[in-house]
């Protein structure tokens, strides 16, 4: 009993993930892709945050670790460290929150390749535990973490690729019940990006691209391995131009394709046999993640119109001005059938030569989202205008 209702709290903190506020007209046909661990696909940082979670090839900063994590091989600073925040679906609950940490340091005379880091902390909050009559006898503090670091490098002036690895963590109230108990694995990414100047009308502008495909690692069990669960490894896909208004100002435009290689978990069909159900649930428990990455784009029950709806998008823009003041705003697409989160976000920033300040609002266009009114906050350092400060 206490294990279903601690499966059930949780479910719903992490309802936002993939919004179940399914309407009545497509409650028969809703079905987003379930994954383990659902905390790896927040957009942690303000900036991104801030641009419809976009940021797979925005200029590079210091959460590329989550966006992009060879972009590092771009930035201009030896190093830089930024920790953001954010109080998750506050609309209803109060203690559950991200902290992300991250940087990066350029390795090398030429600064040509970088390492870097995050830490991921995601807490679900206290969950209370009640006996039959009532009263609360243990609290749990459930919680989802990672750390990862990665090597980028520039393989020519205008193109990097890099690669990371991560440590992955999810103990959902381990030593409560002997049925449940944490989850670990380890996971890869591979991305790339390249920047290149063109020149448009009596304008040089810079044309950005990249790709990110993370978390592809073994699935996570919460029972001893009875049942696995995929992690949520991820495509994404983007491009940018960003265009100088004048000597002081400029403009990005942003757009990003996003889809999970997860596959499709079986639901019975209508007048299917037991046995046929079974053996086909069998073959999703026990499919390896790299098939299950193929699969995933063949393997909606709806054929290639449902593989499509699978597919999100963002776009973004971004103006500053001198590099020091910015606005932002975006939007996000994701298909009601797979999710139904679709939302604007603003955000604006401020950047002094040590320290960097973003934050971000969330503005949902569908009712019952308990993203609505997400805040993000970023504090970043560049540790080359710190040096400078002691010189």
């Amino acid at each position: 009993m206490q294990l279903l209702r601690i499966k059930l709290l949780i479910g719903i903190c992490f309802a936002a993930t993939a919004l179940v506020y399914a309407q009545d007209d497509i409650k028969n046909t809703f079905s987003p892709i379930n994954t383990a661990v659902p905390s790896l696909s927040i957009a942690p940082d303000a900036r991104g945050g801030g641009m419809g979670d976009n940021g797979v090839a925005t200029l590079p900063d210091i959460a590329s670790q989550f966006w992009n994590p060879s972009k590092y091989a771009f930035m201009e600073s030896k190093a830089g460290v930024g920790l953001s925040y954010t109080p998750w679906m506050s609309k209803i609950v109060s203690d559950v929150n991200l902290l992300y940490l991250s940087g990066y340091y350029k390795l090398g005379v030429y600064d040509r390749q970088a390492l870097g880091f995050s830490l991921r902390y995601f807490s679900l909050g206290e969950v209370p535990l009640t006996d039959y009559h009532g009263d609360i006898y243990h609290n749990l503090n459930p919680y989802e973490m990672s750390v990862d670091m990665s090597y980028s490098i520039k393989l020519t002036e205008n193109t990097s690729l890099s690669a990371a690895m991560r440590y992955i963590r999810s103990d959902m109230g381990a030593g409560i019940d002997d049925d449940l108990r944490p989850g670990n694995s380890v996971a890869a990414d591979l991305s790339g990006y390249g920047e290149k100047f063109l020149s448009l009308g009596n304008s040089e502008c810079l044309w950005s691209g990249g790709f990110n495909i993370s978390n592809m690692g073994n699935k996570v069990s919460y029972d001893g391995g009875a049942t696995n669960q995929f992690l949520p490894t991820n495509l994404r896909l983007g491009t940018g131009l960003l265009m100088p208004l004048d000597e002081y100002n400029q403009l990005g435009i942003y757009f990003d394709l996003n889809k999970y290689l997860v596959p499709t978990k079986p639901v019975r069909f209508e007048n299917e046999s037991d046995e046929n159900f079974e053996k086909r649930k069998d073959t999703y428990e026990n499919m390896p993640f790299v098939k299950g990455m193929f699969r995933s784009f063949s393997d909606a029950p709806g054929g290639l119109n449902e593989e499509l709806k699978e597919i999100n998008f963002s776009l973004a823009a971004e103006y500053n001005y001198n590099s020091q003041f910015f606005l932002r705003g975006g939007y996000f697409y994701e298909d009601r059938m797979k999710g139904n989160r679709q939302y604007f976000t603003v955000g604006a920033g401020f950047r002094m030569n040590v320290f960097r300040l973003d934050a971000a609002y969330l503005i949902s266009t569908v009712p019952s989202n308990p993203l609505d009114q997400t805040l993000r906050f970023t504090l970043s350092f560049d540790m080359d205008g710190l040096k400078d400060l002691f010189k």
